[in-house]
């Protein structure tokens, strides 16, 4: 804004205040005009209608007791048909700002049943975490109690943003050390699961495994008897006047002596006593006799 000899020039997004022997007389619009200073007229001054911001930090105290630092962003702008008001009323917009803000954190309350952001409480009526979660019904509660007391002042709130809400350093660190314990308390019974899962599966499969395995034991035996069985019927026709029981005897000692054999041709058995001779031979046959004849009863 210049003035030259009785003309001044208004920018753009300013006006000016003219006065006429100290009395308030009109506001300027951007361009030129004329300044008859010789009769009374002098420019009182100037006012921009650009949005300006102020940031204001606030100290409170939560529900429980912890110490939060609510940091607030407040975008305001005069209103030029209010151009006067906003020029001759307030003298330090900013402090009267920053005062407001700090009288609406002692003053936001919750959300009533209707969704309507109540002012009848105050910050320290919610905890933490609430304060928090309700960051954007904080910054509308307080751009709604800033409007309504600085339009009669003139100025417009354009908006108001809750750009941080910062706990003491202490707290921080508490909150993080309690969000890792219950991660690490999570992963804990994960890996428990996880390792409960793995027995229940080895369990299954060694069950399964030792089922498998008798049932393969018990076809063995089965193909045993079946195989001697057929072997006797198959001598008794062969040789007429044989017995089954004269074949059978006859089988389980060639398998006694092949038994032995084994045992001794191999280097790594051990030292294996048992009773030799025509009475233990006719012993053992008849435990093994007994012994087949069990088993093919089990798998029948």
């Amino acid at each position: 804004m210049g003035q030259t000899l009785g003309c001044i020039q208004v920018d753009q997004s300013t006006v000016a205040v003219k006065e006429h022997f100290g009395k308030f007389d009109e506001v300027l619009e951007p361009g030129c005009h004329c300044l008859p200073w010789c009769v009374g007229y002098q420019l009182a001054g100037s006012l921009s209608l650009r949005v300006q911001q102020l940031d204001v930090r606030c100290e409170t105290k939560t529900k429980d007791n912890v110490f939060v630092t609510v940091v607030a962003s407040i975008q305001y702008r005069a209103l030029a048909g209010k151009a006067s008001d906003a020029f001759y009323k307030l003298s330090n917009t900013k402090a009267q700002i920053q005062a407001y803000v700090l009288m609406c954190y002692s003053n936001i309350s919750n959300l009533n049943v209707d969704g309507c952001l109540v002012i009848r409480a105050s910050v320290p009526r919610l905890d933490l975490d609430s304060t928090f979660e309700q960051k954007n019904d904080i910054a509308k509660a307080v751009e709604d109690e800033l409007e309504k007391a600085m339009s009669a002042y003139g100025f417009e709130i354009v908006q108001t943003l809750i750009v941080d809400i910062e706990p003491d350093a202490q707290v921080k660190r508490a909150m993080n050390e309690i969000n890792a314990a219950a991660r690490l308390r999570v992963a804990a019974n994960e890996k428990a699961e996880a390792e409960k899962i793995l027995q229940i599966k080895r369990a299954e499969g060694e069950a399964e495994s030792k089922y498998l395995s008798g049932l393969g034991i018990a076809r063995q035996r089965q193909a045993i008897v079946d195989g001697l069985r057929d072997s006797v019927l198959a001598f008794s026709e062969s040789v007429p006047g044989t017995t089954a029981k004269d074949v059978m005897d006859m089988v389980l000692v060639t398998q006694y002596f092949d038994t032995m054999k084994e045992i001794g041709s191999s280097s790594k058995s051990s030292a294996v006593f048992i009773p030799h001779g025509p009475g233990a031979v006719k012993d053992i046959a008849s435990q093994i006799r007994e012994g087949l004849l069990q088993a093919d009863s089990i798998v029948h």
